[in-house]
C-alpha cells in the first residue's frame, strides 16, 4: 500500500497500514521528458526550461491537463505577488481548476499526488517518482497539508509554499525551511462514511453480472487496465448491512488496505476486476458470493463502497 511519505506526515503520528480480516475468504526520479506510470494512467514529466526550470502553467479548466512536472517551478523561491495567502501564512496558487464540488474535512482521507521541493529548487519528495498516489488522513499529516487540501476540490490542481512553521518547524532529519508543493487532489474519502441512501437495495440502473453481483459508478477513474483475479489490490472501502448499519470501513481506520484478489469473497474478487484506478463504485453483494459460509461475518446482502486506489 502506499500511505503518505514520512516527509508528509507530523513529527510523532504514523498511519499504518492495515487489511481487515473480514474481507478474507473462507478458505528513483524520471528523466527530463519522460513519464512517470501510475497503474491505468501515465503521469509526462515535462521538460524543463533552457534555465532549468519548468515554466509556470497557466491557470487551466477543462481540456488538456498540463502534466505534473518533477522540474523546480520559475516561482519556487517565493510565492508570486498574486499567490493566495491564509491568516496561518500559507500561500497557494491553483493551477488547474477542479470539479467545484466539496472540499475535504480536516477528518477526511484524501488520495492525491504531489510534488515537494526545497526553495533552492531541490525535490524531496514526490508520489510521481514513486508512481503510486498518497493517501492519508488529513489530521496527521503537516499543519501547511491539511490546511491546504481543504482549499482544494477533486481534480485541482494547486501549488502551496509553506511557511517552516507549518512544516517541519526544525524538526531533526526533516527539510527545514519554507517547501514548495504541487499537488493534485484525486480523491476524498468522507470520515465517517454515511450509509448510501441505496442501501437496502440496489437500482434499476445498477449494473448486475451473470452471478447476480449488482453496482454503479460513483466515480469515474482513469484509464483502461484493469486487475485480474491474481492481482494486488489497494483500496479504501466502507461495508454495510442492507440495514444500513456499518461492519468495516478502511476510511473509517484511517487506513487503506492491501491484498490478493483470490484471497477475498467471491464478490469482491469479480466486482474489483471491473474497476480501473481512480474509480469508486457501490457493489451489492449477495450471501453466496460473501459469508454465506461462515456464520459469524455478516450475513445477507452486502453492500460495499469501494475506491480502487492501485494495483499490480
Amino acid at each position: 500500500m502506499h500511505l503518505a511519505s514520512g516527509y508528509l506526515v507530523a513529527p510523532f503520528a504514523l498511519a499504518l497500514p492495515l487489511c481487515s480480516g473480514l474481507l478474507l475468504g473462507c478458505g528513483g526520479a524520471s528523466p527530463s521528458g519522460s513519464s512517470a506510470s501510475v497503474e491505468g494512467m501515465e503521469v509526462p514529466v515535462v521538460t524543463p526550461t533552457p534555465e532549468g526550470r519548468a515554466a509556470a502553467p497557466a491557470r487551466g479548466r477543462g481540456g488538456p491537463r498540463p502534466p505534473l512536472s518533477l522540474e523546480a517551478p520559475v516561482d519556487v523561491a517565493r510565492p508570486p505577488a498574486h499567490a493566495e495567502t491564509t491568516a496561518s501564512g500559507l500561500a497557494s496558487q491553483v493551477l488547474w481548476e477542479g470539479d467545484g464540488g466539496p472540499r475535504p474535512r480536516a477528518q477526511d482521507v484524501v488520495i492525491a499526488h504531489y510534488v515537494g521541493w526545497t526553495t533552492d529548487g531541490e525535490v524531496f519528495d514526490s508520489s510521481v517518482e514513486r508512481g503510486v498516489p498518497s493517501e492519508f488522513l488529513l489530521s496527521i499529516v503537516i499543519a501547511g497539508w491539511a490546511e491546504g487540501l481543504q482549499l482544494m476540490t477533486v481534480g485541482e490542481r494547486r501549488r502551496l509554499w509553506i511557511p517552516e512553521s507549518l512544516a517541519y518547524d526544525g524538526a531533526p532529519g526533516r527539510p527545514a525551511g519554507t517547501l514548495v508543493y504541487d499537488v493534485e487532489l484525486i480523491a476524498i474519502e468522507a470520515s465517517p462514511p454515511e450509509v448510501p441512501a441505496d442501501v437496502a437495495a440496489a437500482p434499476s440502473d445498477a449494473e448486475v453480472t451473470a452471478t447476480g453481483l449488482a453496482s454503479r459508478v460513483l466515480r469515474a477513474g482513469s484509464g483502461t487496465e484493469r486487475p485480474e483475479a491474481s492481482s494486488t489490490v489497494t483500496v479504501h472501502y466502507s461495508g454495510w448491512t442492507t440495514d444500513g448499519q456499518m461492519f468495516d470501513s478502511s476510511v473509517a481506520r484511517g487506513r487503506s488496505a492491501t491484498f490478493r484478489l483470490n484471497g477475498v469473497i467471491p464478490g469482491w474478487t469479480e466486482g474489483l476486476q471491473l474497476m480501473v484506478v481512480g474509480e469508486k463504485r457501490r457493489f451489492w453483494v449477495p450471501a453466496d458470493l460473501a459469508y454465506a459460509s461462515n456464520p459469524r461475518a455478516p450475513q445477507g446482502t452486502l453492500v460495499f463502497d469501494v475506491t480502487l486506489i492501485h494495483f499490480e
